[in-house]
């Protein structure tokens, strides 16, 4: 379930989509999809999980599928197959029959963000929305998804899951633009990461005079922002690919592999003998012995030689990569840090990396073959 969640949520990109998709099979024969027993991985209940990720998948798989009432009353029954939303009973597979609300904070101080419309104009309300939802009108398959989003949010046609659904429902006509249910990216991650912004922008223009632009403008950069953290995920899965085709044949611990997964998978933090120690609950002797273990087995190197206190690398690829490589540079761009060159004088590359990376780079602790092999090394796969 974990590997599918992945990757049903890498972004699209036309450089790489290619090789990954000629990548995944052999990528996860060694394992190194997702890694289930990572402490840094907060799961919501499973139930919960499943019942989203089932929705999500039913939208999606079934783009070309017409939207109806009893889909979307079936949908929202199944985020709450007990019949309780954090407790309380609530209606589940039918549209509400109380008035909405959407407030916050403390009782006896609760601030009303938004009056749904009432339960006797939701039949009409949704009706309207269904059928603009399943026309097919010439506009921007993201403007269509963005009014989508605010439309069935603000209706608020059910007690509960109303924002889950919306965004399964953005998810739904982005796949049927695309005219596929296999797509590389996917805006519900982005918006729950970003859910202060989210509840922001929606109040104020749920306020407003009717003008969503803003709304549209917001959406469409978070969109762009999920491209661009999921192409992340895209180079981390190439490059740990890349690494694992190597380093198939070379024989290690299940601590070694557990640990090595755990930084190919981007946890950002240096290689040292004490992380090492505390990331696989041994002793720094034992630490010591792994990473001595694996730099004589060319899977680390020293960063600095001689260091007194040293760090390490993992080694991506024996030859050294920098050779094809120029116009290198660190830039920063929306609070995000990107490593940009030219490979082999002609392609363009650019790749967002972890801010302990640029700033250890720059103080001259990260050698740039070190930093070029973690984030570049995919491009040889080509």
């Amino acid at each position: 379930m974990y590997s599918v969640i992945l990757i049903y949520e890498i972004c699209y990109c036309d450089k790489k989509t290619l090789i990954l998709s000629q990548n995944l099979r052999r990528y996860s024969m060694y394992n190194v999809a997702f890694n289930k027993k990572r402490s840094m991985y907060n799961t919501a209940p499973s139930h919960y999980v499943d019942s989203v990720v089932s929705v999500m998948l039913d939208a999606v798989n079934n783009y070309d599928q017409p939207l109806t009432k009893e889909k979307l009353c079936a949908w929202q029954a199944s985020f709450f197959s007990t019949g309780f939303s954090d407790g309380s009973q609530i209606e589940v597979g039918r549209y509400r029959t109380n008035e909405e609300h959407i407030v916050s904070g403390m009782f006896g101080r609760e601030r009303v963000h938004y009056i749904a419309p009432s339960p006797e104009r939701l039949e009409k309300e949704m009706a309207a929305f269904i059928e603009w939802f399943n026309k097919n009108e010439n506009i921007s398959s993201v403007i269509r998804s963005a009014i989508a989003h605010f439309w069935f949010v603000s209706i608020h046609p059910f007690e509960d899951g109303n924002g889950r659904l919306a965004r399964i429902l953005s998810d739904m006509l982005l796949a049927r633009a695309d005219r596929s249910e296999f797509r590389f990216y996917n805006i519900s991650s982005q918006i729950n990461k970003d859910k202060n912004h989210y509840y922001d922008i929606l109040e104020k223009i749920q306020h407003g005079d009717g003008d969503i632009t803003e709304w549209i403008s917001w959406y469409a950069n978070t969109l762009s922002t999920a491209l661009d953290e999921a192409e992340t995920i895209v180079t981390t899965i190439l490059n740990k690919s890349f690494f694992w085709q190597k380093a198939s044949s070379v024989s290690l611990s299940q601590r070694q592999t557990d640990i090595l997964n755990l930084f190919l998978d981007g946890y950002e933090a240096k290689i040292t003998s004490k992380t090492w120690a505390s990331l696989a609950k041994c002793s720094k002797d034992t630490a010591i012995r792994d990473i001595q273990d694996l730099i004589e087995k060319g899977i680390l190197r020293e960063d600095i030689p001689g260091a007194k206190r040293p760090s390490y690398s993992i080694v991506y690829d024996p030859d050294d990569i920098t050779v094809f490589f120029s116009d290198i540079n660190i830039t920063e761009n929306n609070n995000a840090i990107y490593l940009t060159a030219l490979y082999k004088g002609k392609q363009q590359v650019r790749e967002r990396i972890l801010p302990l990376d640029a700033e250890r780079f720059k103080k001259g602790d990260l050698p740039l073959e070190n930093l070029l092999a973690k984030y570049c090394s995919y491009i040889r796969m080509s």
